[in-house]
C-alpha cells in the first residue's frame, strides 16, 4: 500500500473576493482634505468593500459544494467588515480613547504575541458608503471623496444645538414637501 505523501491532503476551499486598491491621487486628496493622526496615518481613507477584512470570533460551519458539512470549528476568521462588498467606503480613524480609556482599551484590544502585550493604537471606522441614491454602485471619484471628507470634518465643528437645529429644520422641510405633495395629487383626483 502506497504512502500518503504530505501535499495528498484534501484541498481546502480558498474564497476568492473582488478588491481594488485605491488610487494614490485620491489618496493623497483626502489626506490633504482631513488631515493625518497622531501617528501620521490619513484620518480619512477610502477601501472597497471586499477588501476591508475585521477578525471574527465563533463557531463556523464549512460546507461542501453539496451543502454537507464538511467541518465545524470554533475559531478566529477573517471576514469582510462592510457591506456591501462591491462599494467604495470611507473610513475615519478613531484613536483608542473614542473606545474607553486607554486601560478599558488596552484590556479590551490588546494582543498577545509570544507572551508579550503589544496595545492597539486604534481603527478606521465606516463613515460613508459610496453609491448613488438609490444604493447603486457609484464609480470611485476624487471629488466626491473630497467633498465628503470636508463635510463630515465641517459637521464635527458644529455644536451640539446647531446640529440639533439642522436636523429639524430638514425634517420639517420634508413635511412641508410631502404634504404639499400630498395635496397636489389629492387636487389632481378631486379637481372637476
Amino acid at each position: 500500500m502506497p504512502s500518503k505523501s504530505r501535499n495528498s491532503a484534501p484541498p481546502r476551499i480558498r474564497v476568492t473576493r473582488e478588491t481594488h486598491h485605491t488610487p494614490a491621487t485620491i489618496a493623497a486628496r483626502i489626506t490633504r482634505a482631513g488631515g493625518t493622526n497622531r501617528y501620521g496615518e490619513p484620518n480619512f481613507r477610502v477601501v472597497w468593500g471586499g477588501a476591508r477584512l475585521t477578525w471574527i470570533g465563533g463557531r463556523w460551519t464549512d460546507r461542501d459544494a453539496h451543502g454537507n458539512i464538511s467541518r465545524e470549528a470554533i475559531e478566529l476568521r477573517q471576514v469582510p467588515k462592510y457591506v456591501p462588498l462591491d462599494r467604495w467606503h470611507i473610513e475615519r480613524w478613531m484613536p483608542p480613547e473614542f473606545y474607553g480609556s486607554p486601560d478599558q482599551w488596552r484590556a479590551l484590544t490588546s494582543e498577545t504575541e509570544d507572551g508579550i502585550r503589544i496595545p492597539a493604537r486604534g481603527d478606521y471606522e465606516h463613515c460613508f458608503t459610496l453609491q448613488t441614491s438609490a444604493g447603486e454602485f457609484e464609480p470611485l471619484n476624487a471629488a466626491a471623496c473630497d467633498y465628503i471628507v470636508r463635510a463630515i470634518e465641517w459637521s464635527r465643528r458644529q455644536t451640539r444645538t446647531d446640529q440639533r437645529a439642522a436636523i429639524a429644520q430638514r425634517e420639517s422641510r420634508r413635511a412641508h414637501d410631502w404634504d404639499r405633495t400630498a395635496d397636489a395629487a389629492l387636487d389632481a383626483v378631486f379637481t372637476p
